[in-house]
This record gives structure tokens, sequence and C-alpha cells, in this order.
């Protein structure tokens, strides 16, 4: 819990602060992570005396309370927060830890054993699929030297926090030629060197010695020195697992090891052979594995990598280059053609066409201008731009992306979290399963001892479920990160995998399925009058009205043309009156002009020569007439539109249709759902009825409800995730819609870029006002949730064929090494990684 007090000048500052009238206090609820969680929470606060507000936030397990510090204090709120069920934490600095040789489930296990022994930590988690370990303290204990000291005991080495690289870090290039991997080659040519004395030259294989009362062949002491060379870091490994009381693939891989060399010397089994190539495969395998790994991080690197680490400031009457994070909020920063963008700012010189792409995934360059906002991580295309910065290097949209990204992988799906609870399970079964066929097999399947404890060998390498625990995190991190490439945030793998199995989807009408901008979209000139003369008349009496019909208005009449206004006049709840030229005007609703007494089922429209003549007017019946009333209006309106008339005292100079326009791409997306899946599309709006129904047939929508007030928005959601199997997506601005989107299954906000509130409310979030991106989302969250089912049942299926078949001497050692372990841990890193190939502009072409 953070509460901070006002600064000297009274101002107050940071998450929390209090005054003379309120004090404003923000908990850590981290097991608050629902819309169900929030409410609970929210309601059991509202029950103190002087609360003014409660603002749950489930995205960050936090609560805001402002409060009368007369009426309550930050311990009753506590208690409340309890009183629902939840525990408060206290607030703690939060540390990110590279621990790149971290790249299995079993390696975070040991590093997490290590964490749980230092007192002051409040919470931590091991994240192998990015190799880090974030944790958060309560204090200054304990140091991060000891944090470092802790994942070291584990076994593995820490860069520093900050990310920077250390000088050993295996990387895509060196990992081949690293330490490691000159130990496993040579442990190989020699491993290859005593199989030839074994099996092709077995004359040359004679007796070298004896070991208790064993004899020691030539061979065999080639099998001991890739052991020796080979072994040493997997026997290094198990060391730190078995004093970490960590049962993992290292632990079980060097009892096999020394069970076997154990076997050979002490009861004169001889399988050297088998000792030497659990060593060198499982060598290899960790290579296969680590080079998987390291593949699927390429994905969120390359996330990291889009920021530039320096940029051009305006200092002292010069221009200087110094690093983004010695760049402050307010500063000037150049950005020449070609450059990356360095910081989040506004433009505030030059103009020039800039590649939104890496945020936003929009494929077409964005003109920026004077007052446009620009993102940190863009690419400025053409022309020269001054930046006024806005935001730190770290807190940029860029840097909230990635640190969102790296942070999703900590909502679990509920696929990874049975695999969490099965695995569990698994390694105890089929150890105890090694034991029991270890010693039953020469009693029941009648074989040699030997053969017996190869069997059991074979079946402690096949009990870690190493491929079968990575099998969903590696998919959601790639599904995630191919996501955030395309301009879409998705916050956890809870929320991919929910995306995929929604069969209805709910659109809000405004800024959703529209622009939430309006415009003119057609003007009829009556009278002999032209559109140019309406429009000027139009913009002189909208000029200093401030409704949004009359800026659409004004934006569409341009700047020529100016005339005298006086005697500016608004009509309330009808239109305005002023005097154009000493002329009086009017503009408004149909209504208006009814009271003016005007037979608006009898005008006529200009003719192309611009002039009604006589003979016209006396054929009225058939050229030009309109009937406004009856027929122009209500067809307008029924399109969506807002309809503005204007005229004098005496005569009617045209009409305007005003109406907020439908995105272009609004019904390609509705009908991409549809084709992809989704069962039932409906859009929620406060609307009116007439403008609902028009957009609703414009873009296809299966249903519609219009003029809802917010709660009844959540009603209808909550009707629909009820009538749905799968649940309910909701798409909306990610703030007026905010009640609607939290109800939801899925909560996707439209246009989030730069915005603070959509990025941490929002489930998934459309960085560009894109809505062509939505059919993209739910295609890739199906594909990531049948990747994920893939993943799971085939490392399980084939694990468990694995370990059955070993008793009846169907898997030699060497296949549960390469197939059980290594081959899986591949594969389906190999699998996940075709997210990462689905791309927003390949959905576009398929449904062309």
């Amino acid at each position: 819990m953070t509460t901070e007090e006002p600064d000297d000048d009274g101002s107050t500052s940071g998450a929390g602060s209090s005054s003379d009238e309120h004090t404003v206090s923000q908990f850590a609820v981290p097991e608050m992570d629902c819309a169900s969680c929030a409410s609970k929470v929210e309601n059991s606060v509202r029950r103190l005396d002087g609360v003014e507000s409660v603002e749950p936030q489930v995205t960050t397990g936090t609560l805001t309370v402002t409060y009368d510090d007369g009426s309550t204090d930050d311990a009753a709120i506590t208690e409340r927060v309890r009183k629902a069920g939840y525990s408060v934490a206290d607030s703690g600095e939060t540390v990110r830890l590279s621990v790149p040789g971290m790249d299995c489930a079993s390696c975070a296990g040991k590093v997490e054993s290590a964490l749980s022994g230092l007192d002051g930590l409040q919470r931590f988690e091991a994240q192998p699929t990015t190799g880090t370990v974030v944790l958060t303290r309560t204090g200054e204990e304990p140091t991060e030297a000891a944090v470092v000291a802790a994942i070291e005991s584990a076994g593995y080495e820490v860069e520093d926090a900050t990310g920077t690289e250390s000088t050993d870090a295996e990387t895509d290039e060196s990992l081949w030629t690293s330490p490691r991997a000159l130990k496993t080659w040579a442990s190989g040519a020699v491993l290859a060197v005593g199989l030839v004395l074994e099996f092709l030259v077995p004359g040359a294989n004679v007796p070298v010695g004896t070991v208790l009362g064993s004899d020691i062949h030539a061979a065999d002491v080639f099998f001991l020195v890739a052991v020796a060379v080979g072994g040493q870091a997997i026997l290094r490994n198990g060391y730190y697992s078995a004093r970490n009381r960590n049962l993992d693939i290292d632990l079980l891989m060097s009892i096999a090891i020394l069970g076997a060399l154990t076997a050979s010397l002490a009861f004169g089994e001889a399988l050297y052979f088998e000792a030497a190539t659990l060593a060198v495969l499982f060598s290899v395998a960790e290579l296969l594995e680590r080079y998987s790994m390291d593949r699927a991080r390429d994905s969120l690197e390359e996330l990291m990598d889009l920021s530039p680490a320096e940029a051009t400031v305006q200092r002292d009457g010069g221009e200087v280059t110094v690093p983004v994070e010695e760049v402050d909020v307010g500063e000037r920063v150049v950005v020449k053609p070609g450059e990356k963008i360095p910081l989040d700012g506004d433009v505030i010189d030059g103009e020039s066409a800039v590649n939104q792409a890496p945020i936003t995934g929009e494929s077409v360059p964005v003109d920026k201008t004077v007052g446009d906002e620009v993102y940190a991580g863009t690419i400025n295309e053409e022309g020269y731009l001054e930046i006024q910065v806005t935001s730190e290097s770290s807190e940029n949209t860029l840097s909230r992306i990635v640190e969102l990204v790296e942070d999703a992988q900590s909502n679990k799906t509920d696929r990874e979290q049975f695999v969490e609870r099965f695995s569990a399970y698994y390694t105890p079964v089929v150890v105890a399963f090694a034991v029991l066929v270890t010693v039953a097999s020469p009693v029941v399947l009648g074989t040699t001892l030997s053969t017996a404890v190869v069997y059991g060998l074979t079946l402690l390498v096949l009990a870690c479920p190493c491929a079968f625990v990575i099998s969903t995190p590696v998919s959601v991190v790639s599904g995630i990160t191919s996501a955030a490439k395309n301009g879409v945030l998705i916050k956890g793998g809870n929320h991919l995998e929910a995306m995929g199995e929604v069969d209805a989807v709910a659109f809000d009408k405004t800024g959703t399925l529209t622009k939430g901008e309006l415009t003119v979209t057609d003007v009829v000139a009556l009278n002999g009058n032209s559109e140019d003369d309406v429009l000027r008349c139009a913009r002189g009496l909208e000029t200093r009205s401030e409704h949004p019909i009359g800026e659409a208005i004004v934006a569409e009449a341009g700047d020529g043309g100016d005339r005298e206004v006086e005697g500016f006049e608004s009509i309330t709840g009808k239109g305005v009156r002023a005097e154009l030229g000493g002329v009086p005007h009017f503009a408004g609703k149909p209504g208006l002009f009814e009271e003016l007494e005007f037979d608006l089922s009898h005008v006529h429209a200009t003719t192309d020569g611009g002039l009604v003549t006589k003979t016209a007017k006396q054929l009225c019946e058939r050229n030009n007439c309109l009937d406004l009333l009856d027929e122009t209006v209500p067809r307008l309106q029924s399109e969506g539109k807002t309809v503005v008339l204007v005229g004098t005292e005496d005569e009617l100079e045209g009409v305007i249709a005003v109406a907020d326009e439908v995105r272009p791409e609004a019904r390609a997306a509705v009908e991409r759902l549809k084709a992809l899946g989704i069962e039932r599309t409906v859009m929620l709006t406060g609307d009116n009825e007439r403008t609902a129904g028009a957009i609703a047939q414009q873009v296809g929508v299966d249903d519609y409800a219009a003029e809802l007030l917010p709660d009844e928005k959540v009603a209808r959601v909550e009707e629909l995730d009820e009538e749905s199997d799968g649940g309910v997506a909701m798409v909306g601005d990610g703030i007026n819609d905010a009640p609607a989107l939290a109800t939801a299954t899925v909560g996707v906000a439209m246009g989030a870029a730069g915005t603070d509130t959509a990025l941490e409310t929002a489930d998934v979030a459309l960085l560009s006002d894109d809505l062509s991106k939505l059919p993209y989302l739910y295609d890739l969250s199906a594909r990531a949730n049948g990747v994920i089912r893939q993943n799971v049942w085939a490392s399980l299926g084939i694990k468990a064929a694995l370990a059955l078949a070993v008793p009846f001497g169907y898997v030699p050692i060497w296949l549960a090494v390469l197939a059980g372990d290594a081959g899986m841990t591949t594969a389906v890193t190999g699998n996940a990684m075709r997210l990462s190939t689905v791309r927003a502009d390949d959905l576009d072409t398929e449904s062309e």
C-alpha cells in the first residue's frame, strides 16, 4: 500500500496523495484478478464512512481509494479488503533480472526453490520463456546481491538488472561454439571411438585393468572419458537440483548416469556405454533446447530493439547526441529522414510521413504535422521533425508494450494451470514406475539385471515433463509477441486463450464501428443556390456554435467567403439564428422551419444550371420538386444522418446532412469474423433507434440495441455471455465502455496507442483505430489454442507411449533422450513459433 503526503508547496505527486479535504491511497491486492473479485472488494470498501471513490484495477492488482481521513484510515480500508476475502500486500520495489541460462521449466523450478529461502521477497516468478526473474521486495532486504547469490546458488549466472548482456552470454552465433558445446563435441568424438572399439573392431577392445573386481576394457575407458567431459555440466546442475530439493531433469539424468556407473563398477553390469550415451546425447539435447528457446526469445527481443538507444537533442543552442535515458520530458528532439523516433512526443516543427507499423501495425505511413503525437520506435520516412518529449524512455508507449508483453505470461491459461498441476504428479509416478520396472522385470519378464537397470534408467530419462510443461508458455509468448508486432497488445495468455473460444462479439458504435467524428455527407441545394452557397451560409451561422454538428459544417465549408455575422443566437433544441450581411438566417432542425411556416413538402431543388426556371416551377410535379418532410429528410435520417436546414425568413436555401461515418473496414471486419466462426455479432449504443438501425444495416451485424445507458450495456453483455457457449468479446474505446469491457469475457479497446488508461484496463488493445485487426486477433487466438492443444497432448502422449514401451525393450536409451526429451522440446517450440508467422496482412489477402 502506498500513501503520499503533499509536497512542500501543497501539491501532490505519485500514486497516493493527501490534502486537507481527502486522502488518496493505493493498495496492492494481487489476488484481485477478475471483474467479480474487483466488485466484491469495491462493495466492501464502500461501506466505510468517508470513502469518496473506489477504483479497483484488475490488470495491475491494485486498489485506489479516495477518502476523508477524518472518517476512516488505511487500516480500516485494509480490513474491509480482507473481509471481502482478499489479502493486502505491502507495496515494494519490483526488480527484473536477466538469467539467460534458465531456459526450461526445471531450470525455473531450481531458481524459485533458491529464492524461496530469502526473507523479504513479496513475490517472485521465474520466466524461462523470456529468461527473466521478476521479483518484488518489501524493503531494502534482501539486497540485489543476495538475490543474485541465491540464483547463482541454483547454478545460473545473472546478468545485471538493466539487461545488458554479459561477456559470456551465449548468442545464436556463439551457442554452437560455447564451452558447453565444445565439451559436448569432444565427448561425442570420444564416445565414437569407444563405439568403434566395442562394435567394429572388437579384437582391439582388450582389458586394460580391473576396478572392484570388474574388468575395464579399452572401449570402457573411452566411455568413461566421454562421461567425464560431457557429463560435467549435467552433474553440476544435478548437484544444484539436489541441494534445492528439486526433482528435475538434471537430477534425474545425474542419477541415471551415476546409477549406470555404479552398476558397472560395483555389480559388473558393464553399463559404461549407456552412461556415456546419456551424457553425450543429453548435452546435445540441452544445446537444442537452448537454441529453440533462443528462437522463441528472439521475437520479444525484436520488440525491445525497436527503440533507438540514442537521441539528438537541442541543448545550449546546438545539437547533441545523448542516450535516450538522459533525455528529460519537455526537451526538443531532432529526427532526420530515415531515423527512428527515439521517444514519445508531440511534433512542434516540420512534417513527414511516419511509419507506425512497429507500434500500431498500420501498413501505410501516417502523415504527421505540428501538434500530432508520435511514438518511440516508429520511423520518420521522409521529412524533418522536431519533437517535444512527453514521456521518459522507461514510460513511453513502446516500453509499456514490451513490459506488458513480458509480464503477459504471468496470467496463466487454464491449460497451463492444468499442465502444472499434472506435472507435479507425473514425475514422482514415473520415477516410482522406473523403480518398479527395475525390480520386477527380472521376475515378471525374465530379463537380466543389467537390462532391468537399463529399463529403469530409460524411464528416469522420461520422468521429467520438460516438453509438456514448456508447451503452453512458449506458445503463449510466441502468440503474444506476434500480436504485438501486428499492433495488437494481448495482456496475458488467459486472454489469448479466451479470445480464441468466444462465439459472440459485441461492438460499441461511436468510435468503434464509426470514426467517432461528425462529417458532412450530403448537401442539397434549393431554390437556385449552389452547394457552395449553402455551405458558406451555414458556416457563417455555425462559426460561433460549439455543437459538434456545427463544427463539422464549418470544417467542410473551409475558410473562404467569410460573411459578417451579427446577432448570433442559439435556439435551444432547435438550431441557431444570426444576421449574415444584415439578412437574418436560420440553421436547424426541420421543425424550426415548420415554425417559420415553410411548406417543407414542396421545395425546389437547384438544377444543374443553378437556377430554377418559371417553367420548372410550373411543372414541379415532374421537375426538381422535393418533399423534404415525407421523403428527403426521412430518407437521410434512415441512413443514420442528422439533417440541418439552412435558409432565411423568406427562402429555404438548402439541406445539409451530417453523420458519424462508418469505418470503411467495419463491414469487412464483421463479415470476416463470421467467416472465421463467430456465431453472433451485436452492436450496443446509446444513440437513437433510427441511427442505430441504419449503422447496424450498413456494417452487417446480426442485431443491435439502441438508447442504452452504461449499466444497460453491461446487462446486455451479461445476457450475451449467458447465451454463448464460449463467451463474448466486447469491443469499445477502452474508457467510456469500461464497465462493459470489464464484464465481457474479453474486453478489446480500440486505438490504445499512447493511451495509458486503455493500455492498463483492456484485456486486449488494438493499438491503431483499425477494426480489421479484430479478425486477425480472433484468428491468431484460435490458432494459438490449436497449437497449445497439439503441444500438450503430443508431448504427453509421446512420453506416455515411450514409457509404456520401455519394459518390453522397444525404447533404447538414446531414443528416450532424443525423442522423449530433446526431440519433443524442440518440436513443441518449433510448433509454437509458427504463430510468429501469422500476420494481419495475410488474413486480408485471404479475404480478397
